[in-house]
């Protein structure tokens, strides 16, 4: 809806900018002046002591001198109470007593209609509110006493009581002059097929009000008492003012408890809503009877970039948040996830709040995982790795997830923590050769921060990975029907440089071309500079996948060799480093040996041969120095000096 620039002048005129901030913080008022509307307060967007907070009355304008918010009546109540633009000028206008711009005639007439339905649905609420105080309500009475539901909530939550009479609500409501159809179409009665009498859809039900985001009651919910009833939980159908899959029980208290910097909290049920409001947790919400849909998803974005899915701790519970991620995945981006956390086994919220205490709730939600953990659980939780093929396969899954990501910096963070989380999980899964220590990896060890002040960096490591880095990229620039192939090993492939991490990043993009001119779409994603600065080295210009007329079965052969070279440099370098660190009080015959290894494994490469190298060592023996495969013994003797402990 678009309104004048006219009405919106007045409105923010009428409005009393003061009268607005001042329901949200406490002025200082030996620093203001009130007579000229000047005031000053705490900041409500950021956490201080100091008045840094200013309100220019006649001007209309607030201004923080500490986090610079600023802005009018409108943003300030927008912010404060997480609204959008026009639910805040609603909220505004009403105050102020004035009436929106005509709408045209048909969004008036629907505006009439849901303003009946809604009426309907309030005079409801007071008759089941009415029926919780009867006798007949005995049993819900307790059960409520029983859940922690004193008289005070039940006010607070309009909880109200539903007899197991076939027609309790629509006989009240007809007589008090409500058309019988009205009932049907605000979904509290049903109408069977035969044409017979209508009857009450909540019979033998405890009734919880459902309020849209201005606080309407658009549905109700209704938890039976009886334990052999059909459905434990019962929510109105889809009416002209309800959608269930749109949205959120308590939307309206949560968003403006969010905008206090509450954590956004979605468990499963009223109940569990409830006791978490109760308890201070003021930002709850629940789906209304179904699976998170992506209309919830975002209606929660919209509340907090990061809600915390606080779901029951049984095989259901789990069930939910799998299917959860699924939903998520196509709708990350940066800044904007979920974190689950999930309950002890067998319990919900509404039972850890009651049992254990607000405490134990609140280290619970302190403790959610994010979503790539939970996704990481999803994929090897009760699963055997081993063997090549089984890897291979959590590796082909891990990377369909990927690449429902839409955002390229998103996958390759997704990827990254995949990497790690894969090194936990593999990292010490080989068998030690010849009963010496052996350090395995489960994919190309990248180089460590410390690594790159090492030895093999200062003799110019760094320079070759980096022009095997750029072959490997042009030459699948250069065929690009490889990248399916080669895509798990390149995802996997820390750059040395910003122009590769770029290219690397367009090259993993869902919507590179695999046929074509693909430097043309590098070129438009990136520009042309990475790509020039990429091919005008020698080195990349003579690669026999790069140059011209080179086949694919032949460039395909180069990158196999080039990344397995990587993989060894990194690997190797890796294992030496983390040697040399932890060789503190091995003998100096042995850190000698190792930084022989070192020296040797960082110079030019030389053809691996049979022929023995031998140098002397500073107690005098003679030792080989060019052999790779000396390294594990030499780990496994430094750690046998160190406590008699082999390394695994």
């Amino acid at each position: 809806m678009n309104l004048p620039d006219a009405f919106l002048d007045e409105l923010r005129s009428r409005v009393s900018l003061a009268q607005v901030v001042g329901r949200k913080v406490a002025w200082d008022l030996r620093k203001s002046n009130q007579g000229k509307g000047d005031m000053w307060a705490p900041c409500p967007f950021h956490q201080e002591k100091t008045a840094s907070f200013h309100v220019d009355d006649r001007k209309g304008f607030y201004y923080c001198f500490g986090c610079h918010a600023k802005g009018d009546a409108i943003r300030f109540t927008r912010e404060t109470e997480n609204l959008s633009f026009i639910e805040a000028v609603e909220r505004l206008a009403q105050e102020a007593g004035l009436e929106l711009p005509e709408r045209s005639p048909a969004s008036r007439a629907k505006a009439d209609r849901r303003a009946q339905l809604v009426e309907v649905m309030e005079q409801a609420v007071r008759h089941y509110r009415l029926q919780l105080r009867t006798a007949a309500a005995g049993v819900a009475r307790d059960y409520l006493a029983r859940r922690g539901l004193d008289d005070a909530a039940q006010e607070r939550w309009a909880v109200g009581f539903a007899p197991d009479a076939r027609r309790g609500v629509l006989a009240h409501l007809t007589a008090q002059g409500v058309p019988e159809q009205l009932v049907v179409d605000a979904g509290l009665a049903a109408r069977p097929e035969d044409g017979s009498a209508a009857y009450d859809r909540f019979r033998g039900r405890i009734i919880f009000p459902i309020r849209d985001a201005r606080g309407q009651t658009i549905a109700l919910g209704g938890r039976a008492l009886d334990p052999g009833a059909r459905a434990k939980y019962l929510n109105s159908p889809q009416t002209e003012i309800f959608d269930k899959g749109r949205g959120l029980y308590n939307v309206g208290p949560a968003r403006e408890a969010a905008g206090r910097d509450q954590p956004l909290i979605v468990a499963e049920g009223y109940m569990d809503v409830i006791a978490l409001s109760e308890a201070g947790f003021g930002a709850a919400v629940a789906p209304l009877g179904t699976a998170i849909t992506e209309d919830q998803l975002r209606l929660l974005w919209r509340i907090h970039p990061e809600p915390v899915v606080a779901l029951d701790g049984d095989r259901a519970g789990l069930r939910a948040a799998m299917r959860l991620i699924d939903v998520a995945l196509p709708m990350l981006d940066a800044g904007q996830s979920l974190r689950f956390c999930l309950m002890p086994e067998g319990r919900d919220p509404d039972d850890v709040v009651r049992s254990e205490g607000r405490t134990a709730m609140r280290r619970l939600i302190e403790e959610a995982q994010p979503m790539v953990r939970l996704l990481w659980r999803r994929e090897t939780e009760g699963k055997f790795f081993d063997s090549p093929e089984r890897k291979a396969a959590l590796d082909r899954s891990l990377r369909t997830a990927i690449r429902r990501i839409p955002d390229p910096s998103l996958r390759t963070h997704y990827g990254q923590e995949f990497a790690e989380l894969r090194k936990e999980l593999f990292g010490q899964k080989r068998r030690p050769p010849r009963g010496r220590g052996f350090r395995a990896w489960s994919r190309p060890p990248t180089a460590a921060p410390e690594t790159r002040s090492s030895l093999l960096a200062a003799s110019g490591d760094a320079m070759a990975e980096e022009l095997r880095e750029a072959v490997i990229l042009a030459t699948l620039i250069a065929h690009p029907s490889l990248l399916p192939q080669f895509e798990g090993e390149l995802e996997r492939l820390e750059m040395t440089s910003d122009d590769h991490r770029a290219l690397q990043a367009a090259l993993l993009a869902p919507d590179v071309p695999e046929h074509g001119d693909i430097r043309a779409y590098l070129a438009g994603r990136l520009g042309k500079a990475p790509l020039e600065r990429l091919h005008m080295t020698r080195h990349v210009q003579i690669a026999p996948g790069v140059r011209r007329g080179a086949v694919d079965e032949r460039a395909a052969l180069c990158l196999a060799e080039e990344f397995a070279k990587l993989a060894a440099r990194r690997g190797a370098r890796r294992d030496i480093d983390e040697a040399l660190r932890q060789a503190e009080n091995a003998d100096e015959n042995l850190i000698w040996r190792l930084s022989r290894a070192a020296e040797a494994l960082a110079g030019p490469r030389r053809e691996r041969r049979q022929v023995e190298d031998f140098e002397t060592a500073p107690n005098g023996a003679q030792v080989r120095r060019d052999e790779r495969t000396a390294l594990d013994d030499l780990i496994g003797e430094i750690d046998f000096s160190r406590g008699g402990r082999r390394r695994t």
